[in-house]
């Protein structure tokens, strides 16, 4: 077996990703030595401990990281600027703080002003996720084949880069560097659109007349299902996504609206080809995503 990459390494946060990371960390061996779980209630550290997936459990996030050489917070991206002020005074010498976070430049914003010299800071974010959260609802196989995308900014340690990458080529994820402003533009269109159109869709559904409404529930297609297993991801994560990445968001949003135009107008007039080329658009996305694993 591998030496691991870190002696000690302490989760801020143990829902889906969290929980995630430290069970593969607890089966492999070559993550860490040792696996520090940190969240905001005793309840929640003493289901971590029933399931056995860290080594010691911390409710106070300072403690949590006293001694660690690497640091995840795997909370929302809004609570990152307390978490890192909190944490920051009580960082080893020579620690590598990373996240999980759906938006970059915020992180950036958030946590690298709190960071003491002597330190490394390198923003990641596992592509990978279900509508579950909690410590109960993480799984070992969870990153296999995902990517992660990591976002370090200029003059960041190249040692440091390079053992978050081998972590997570550890938990069994393809790694790619990135500019933060370009990952957020990225993840707008992949995955933050998407999101916010889910939930946007379940919310009409619901603001139906209850008669209608019901009919909905009741005969509800495949397309329908797969907006409510979207829509029923965590709030706090998601209203935290879409205010940190507000900018890229809205940009991508407006595309969409006019194209959505655009499509409303073809079929109040019947152009058929407008609509068709659209569909066949759509199949292509969907293959090349097949072709890619990513599907």
């Amino acid at each position: 077996m591998a030496d691991p990459v870190f002696e000690r390494l302490a989760l801020i946060g143990v829902g889906l990703i969290g929980s995630s990371v430290a069970r593969i960390a607890r089966s492999r061996g070559d993550i860490a030595r040792v696996v520090v779980a940190n969240a905001r209630t005793e309840a929640t550290l003493n289901r971590v401990a029933d399931l056995g997936i860290a080594d010691l459990t911390e409710i106070d996030p300072a403690r949590a990281v006293e001694d660690a050489d690497c640091v995840m917070l795997c909370a929302p991206v809004g609570a990152y600027a307390a978490l890192a002020q909190q944490i920051a005074p009580h960082l080893m010498p020579g620690a590598i703080v990373t996240d999980v976070g759906s938006t970059k430049q915020s992180v950036i914003r958030d946590i690298g002003p709190f960071l003491p010299q002597g330190t490394h800071f390198v923003p990641a974010h596992p592509m990978a996720g279900t509508e579950f959260s909690g410590p109960d609802a993480g799984f070992i196989e969870l990153f296999q084949g995902r990517w992660c995308l990591l976002t370090p900014p200029t003059g960041t340690d190249d040692r440091a880069v390079s053992k978050i990458r081998t972590l997570w080529e550890r938990c069994g994820a393809t790694v790619s560097i990135m500019d933060a402003a370009h990952h957020d533009r990225v993840v707008a269109i992949v995955s933050h659109l998407p999101h916010l159109i889910a939930f946007t869709i379940c919310g009409t559904a619901d603001d139906l007349a209850d008669e209608t409404r019901q009919e909905v529930l009741r005969f509800a297609a495949s397309g329908f299902r797969d907006f409510t297993r979207i829509a029923a991801s965590d709030p706090v994560m998601w209203r935290d996504i879409f205010l940190n990445n507000r900018d890229a968001l809205l940009e991508m949003l407006a595309r969409f609206t006019e194209d959505a135009q655009a499509m409303a107008r073809a079929v109040r007039w019947g152009d058929t080809t407008y609509i068709e080329d659209k569909v066949l658009r759509g199949r292509k996305i969907r293959q090349a995503l097949i072709d890619l694993n990513q599907a």
